[in-house]
């Protein structure tokens, strides 16, 4: 492959180059074409001027001259010449044309009148010094269009290296994105041209990749860590199954019965422990993946939902104040599906507060939509990870733990949105540690 075509199809910087240097030699070509035809005319049309006038005077003179000598010496000026040749034949003057020495043009007419009536003259006009001139005036033209093109081929090619500067940095930018080097971005000086809106349009491109990838990379985190807690989590109930189970295969058929019913009662605890957690896990699946859960729609009163979780943790938390605040608020929801989420709430709220303090239920409505309010005395959710404790598997410090297997919020926010609602962690009123606010909609 020659260099001409390498540089066609590889640079652009070539291409620009050679398409505008080819334009502007066509344009010189065609500007000496048309002055040396503009030349041509212009010396045609003033010879043929010149001669007509030469004729006009030679008819003038050849009324008053004395000699045909002093006729042709007075005749001939600058490039033309006079030849006459008298009735008898005799010939006075030169005549280039017939030398063969160069293109002459002639113009032959015959006198009337004085010495010299019916003499024949015959002017000529030699050609060789205009054509000197042409060509002289020819390569001057193409001396100075080549010296164009040179001048032109060199300012091009530096305002065409600074105009594509902004294609080589976008080059560089994505070779080092490529090779792994991230946040490097272009901001082009100029974003209103044509490169500058491109670049920029590179940079949006790179910040959705590296948002892209980063929430990937967050996402496989977060997978790994649920996998790895779900295991965890799920590994203790089966340890305690498989204990229980070879307990009593191992107890002998007199064993006392108290003491086989204790164990029978472990057994299906844990087991009722790992089916919550595979049954947490399964939907929060269904969350994660946009799938409508199965709600079992019809009114209920939240606040008698509310009394039931508010008394159950009476008698697990006696250490507690526990009370409930409000009225009834009758909503279109699914009361099993509600019931967990006030169970989630109430139970971190009691496991986050020491003894002797404080845990409020709060019922009411606001227009449209019924609120639930869960406060305590507890240790308190720094701002930072109100929005934090709703993601899989979040535990705060060990004076603040959500949840089992750190499922429970992100399950209860997901329930709430399934009804049309919400859960958010807010800024608790005075006295109060923390404040969890459920909306349901009272109307579907």
């Amino acid at each position: 492959m020659t260099a001409l075509p390498r540089l066609l199809t590889v640079s652009l910087r070539g291409r620009v180059l050679v398409t505008t240097l080819s334009a502007l030699a066509l344009a010189l070509v065609i500007v000496v074409v048309v002055v040396a035809a503009l030349f041509e005319s212009v010396v045609h049309r003033e010879v043929s001027e010149e001669l007509r006038a030469r004729v006009g005077y030679a008819e003038t003179l050849a009324r008053t001259v004395a000699t045909p000598q002093e006729f042709v010496r007075r005749v001939d000026v600058r490039l033309i010449t006079a030849q006459v040749t008298m009735p008898d034949g005799e010939v006075i003057g030169e005549h280039r044309r017939l030398r063969g020495e160069r293109e002459v043009q002639t113009r032959d007419f015959v006198l009337h009148g004085g010495r010299l009536d019916g003499a024949r003259v015959t002017l000529t006009v030699d050609s060789q010094p205009l054509q000197v001139v042409k060509s002289r005036l020819l390569w001057g033209m193409v001396a100075t269009a080549l010296a164009t093109l040179a001048v032109t081929g060199l300012l091009l090619a530096v305002a065409v290296r600074r105009a594509l500067a902004p294609l080589d940095a976008i080059t560089r930018l994505a070779r080092d994105t490529e090779a792994g080097n991230r946040g490097g971005r272009l901001l082009p000086d100029r974003p209103d041209t044509e490169l500058g809106r491109a670049a920029n349009a590179f940079d949006d491109m790179l910040d959705s990749i590296e948002s892209a990838e980063s929430h990937a990379r967050e996402a496989n985190d977060r997978v790994r860590r649920f996998v790895a807690d779900a295991a965890h989590e799920l590994r203790t109930p089966i340890t305690g199954m498989r204990a229980m189970a070879q307990a009593l295969l191992q107890r002998s058929q007199d064993t006392d019965a108290a003491e086989r019913e204790r164990l029978s009662v472990i057994l299906v605890q844990e087991s009722n422990r790992a089916g919550r957690i595979v049954g947490d896990l399964v939907d929060l699946a269904r969350i994660d993946a946009s799938i409508p859960l199965d709600l079992d729609l019809a009114e209920a009163d939240l606040y008698e939902l509310a009394s039931a979780q508010v008394e159950r943790s009476r008698l697990v938390h006696a250490g507690l104040v526990l009370e409930l605040r409000g009225g009834g608020a009758v909503a279109m929801v699914d009361a099993a599906r509600v019931s967990q989420i006030l169970a989630n709430l109430v139970d971190n709220a009691c496991q986050a507060t020491p003894e002797g303090g404080r845990v409020v239920v709060t019922v009411g409505a606001a227009g449209e939509m019924a609120e639930v309010h869960v406060v305590d005395t507890g240790t308190g959710i720094p701002a930072a990870d109100r929005e934090r404790v709703f993601d899989r598997l979040v535990r705060l410090d060990a004076s603040r733990r959500i949840g089992g297997a750190g499922l429970g919020l992100a399950i209860a926010r997901g329930l709430a949105r399934a009804h049309g609602g919400d859960l958010t962690c807010n800024e608790p009123p005075a006295g109060f540690a923390t404040d969890f606010r459920l909306v349901l909609p009272i109307r579907r």
